[in-house]
C-alpha cells in the first residue's frame, strides 16, 4: 500500500508578499488542504500496525501488496499569486511543480503580452499627448494671429472711414468748384460778348470819324493836295474776332522790365531813321559760336537743336549775319526773319534800315531784304506767319513757297498758296514792291507808308501790316490803320501782340 504524503505548503510568503486587498480565497483553500491531510495522518496511525504486517505477510507469499487509494475533492481553483508549498520532501514534487509552473508560465506569458500591449498603448497615448501639446501651441499661435488679424481689420476699417469722409469733403470741394466754374463760364460767355459788341462799335466808329473827317475838309473847301485822303480801310469787323481763351503761354507774355512812354491807343516811334543793324551787345544765354551756316535747317542738321543766335552766311552774301533760329517749332530748322513782340523797336524806317536790317536779335528785328533775298536765291523756302493776340491764342498762316526778287525789282515778293488758321491776309500783297517812305513803290495814289508807319510789300495800300505800330491791348485808336494788323484775323484796328515770319527750306 502506497502512501501518498502531501505536503502541506506554505502561504507565510505568500502572505507576507500578497497586498491586504487580494482575494480570501487561496487562505480558504490552503485551511481545507490543512484539515484532509490531518484528517489522513490520523486514520493512517491507527491502521498503521496491521496494514505493516498484512504487507510483510504478503511480500513473504510472493503476492503484490494491494494498493490503497484515496479520493479527494478540491475545488477547482485558480491560481492567482505565488505557489504555495512545504520545503520537506515530497514524493510528488516534481508533478506538482511542473504543472504549476507551466501555470505560472502560461499566467506570465500572458501578464507580458498585456505588459507589451500597455506599452504599445502607452507608446501611442504619448505620442496623442504630444500631439496634444502641439495643436494647443498651434492653437495659441492661432489665437495670437486671429487678434492680430482683428487688429488689423479694425485699423483698416477705421482708415476706410476716414478716406471715406475725405472723399466725401473732396467730392464737396469738387462740387462747390465745379459751380464756381460753370458760373465764371457763364460770365465770361456775358464778357466775350460785350467785348465782341464794343470791338465793333469802335471799329464802326473809326469809320464813322474817317468820314466825318473827310466831310469837314469838303464842307470847309480844303484841297486835297494839302491833305492826301489816306488809303481805303479794310475789313472792319472780320470773322475771326480774337476774343478766345489763352491756351497756352510763351516768353511774349510775360511782363517785361522794359519802361515805354506809350499810352493806350498812341503811336509809338521816332521819325524815320537810316541806321542798319544795330550792333549787339555780348550775347548772352542761347548762342553758337560755330558756324557760319548756309540757314537754321543746316545748323540743326549739324547737332545743334536748340533755339538761339546763329551765324548765317548764305552762298552768295559778302559777309555772315546773325539770326534767330527756332528749332523747337515743326521740327525745327526755321529761320527767323522778322519778330515783333514789346515795340522796343521802331520800326517806322527808311529804305538802307530796311534793306540792311536793324533791331536786336534775342527780340525785336527785322534780318533785312538783302538777307532774306540771298536766303531765297540758293534754295526753294516756305514762309511761315506766326500770329499772337492779346488774350494768348496763336494763328498761323504758311505759304508753300517764298522768295524776293533782286533790288532791281524793288524786292518783289513771291509767294506760293496758302494754308493755316489765321486766314490768307498775305496774298493780296503777292508780286508787290517793297515800299518805305523814301521809296514808294505801292499802287497807291500816296505813299502807304506814310500811312501805315512801317515798311512792307503795300498793294492799295493791303490786308496787312506786320511792321506797323505796336500797340498794347488789342484794339486801338487811330486816324489811320497803322497798328501790327492781320486784316482776316481782328481786322484793320487790332494790333497783334507777336508776330515772327520764318522761312524753311522745302524738303
Amino acid at each position: 500500500m502506497v502512501h501518498q504524503l502531501y505536503s502541506l505548503p506554505s502561504c507565510r510568503g505568500a502572505e507576507e508578499e500578497r497586498n491586504q486587498e487580494a482575494d480570501m480565497e487561496p487562505r480558504v483553500w490552503c485551511l481545507f488542504v490543512l484539515l484532509g491531510v490531518l484528517f489522513w495522518d490520523s486514520s493512517q496511525g491507527l491502521r498503521s500496525p496491521i496494514l505493516t504486517r498484512r504487507h510483510r505477510a504478503t511480500e513473504d507469499k510472493g503476492e503484490p501488496p494491494k494498493k490503497c487509494s484515496y479520493t479527494f475533492l478540491v475545488p477547482e481553483q485558480k491560481i492567482k499569486g505565488p505557489i504555495c508549498a512545504s520545503r520537506g520532501p515530497h514524493t510528488d514534487k516534481d508533478r506538482v511543480t511542473r504543472l504549476d509552473v507551466a501555470v505560472v508560465r502560461d499566467l506570465l506569458s500572458k501578464q507580458r503580452r498585456e505588459m507589451e500591449t500597455l506599452k504599445l498603448v502607452v507608446d501611442v497615448d504619448g505620442n496623442l499627448v504630444n500631439e496634444m501639446k502641439l495643436l494647443r501651441k498651434e492653437s495659441r499661435n492661432m489665437n495670437s494671429r486671429v487678434t492680430q488679424l482683428y487688429m488689423q481689420l479694425l485699423h483698416e476699417i477705421i482708415r476706410k472711414r476716414d478716406n471715406s469722409l475725405e472723399l466725401a469733403q473732396l467730392e464737396g470741394r469738387i462740387l462747390n468748384a465745379t459751380a464756381e466754374s460753370l458760373r465764371l463760364a457763364a460770365r465770361y460767355r456775358d464778357l466775350e460778348a460785350r467785348y465782341s459788341s464794343l470791338s465793333a462799335l469802335v471799329n464802326n466808329q473809326s469809320v464813322l470819324i474817317g468820314a466825318l473827317e473827310e466831310r469837314c475838309l469838303q464842307v470847309y473847301g480844303r484841297r486835297q493836295d494839302q491833305h492826301p485822303q489816306g488809303p481805303p480801310l479794310v475789313q472792319v469787323v472780320p470773322e475771326n474776332i480774337p476774343v478766345s481763351i489763352p491756351r497756352f503761354t510763351n516768353e511774349i507774355q510775360r511782363d517785361h522790365g522794359r519802361a515805354f512812354p506809350r499810352d493806350r491807343g498812341s503811336r509809338s516811334g521816332p521819325a524815320p531813321t537810316g541806321s542798319t543793324l544795330e550792333l549787339q551787345k555780348a550775347l548772352q544765354g542761347n548762342f553758337s559760336a560755330e558756324g557760319p551756316f548756309r540757314d537754321c535747317l543746316q545748323a540743326q542738321e549739324a547737332g545743334h537743336g536748340t533755339s538761339g543766335m546763329y551765324l548765317l552766311k548764305p552762298d552768295e552774301a559778302e559777309r555772315p549775319m546773325q539770326v534767330w533760329c527756332e528749332q523747337g517749332l515743326d521740327n525745327g530748322g526755321w529761320t527767323v526773319i522778322q519778330s515783333r513782340r514789346d515795340g522796343s523797336v521802331n520800326f517806322f524806317r527808311n529804305w538802307d534800315a530796311y534793306k540792311n536790317g536793324f533791331g536786336n536779335i534775342d527780340g525785336e528785328y527785322w534780318l533785312g531784304l538783302l538777307g532774306i533775298y540771298n536766303l531765297g536765291k540758293q534754295a526753294d523756302y516756305r514762309l511761315l506767319v506766326e500770329l499772337e493776340d492779346w488774350v494768348g491764342k496763336k494763328v498761323y498762316a504758311e505759304y508753300s513757297s517764298f522768295h524776293l526778287e533782286p533790288e532791281s525789282e524793288g524786292y518783289r515778293l513771291r509767294l506760293g498758296t496758302y494754308q493755316g488758321n489765321a486766314g490768307d491776309s498775305l496774298s493780296s500783297h503777292n508780286g508787290k514792291q517793297f515800299t518805305t517812305l523814301d521809296r514808294d513803290k505801292d499802287a497807291f495814289s500816296g505813299n502807304c507808308a506814310h500811312f501805315h508807319k512801317g515798311g512792307w510789300w503795300y498793294n492799295s495800300c493791303g490786308q496787312a501790316n506786320l511792321n506797323g505800330v505796336w500797340y498794347t491791348g488789342g484794339v486801338y485808336r487811330s486816324k489811320f490803320q497803322d497798328g501790327i494788323f492781320w486784316a482776316d484775323y481782328g481786322g484793320g484796328f487790332y494790333s497783334m501782340k507777336g508776330v515772327r515770319m520764318m522761312v524753311r527750306p522745302i524738303e
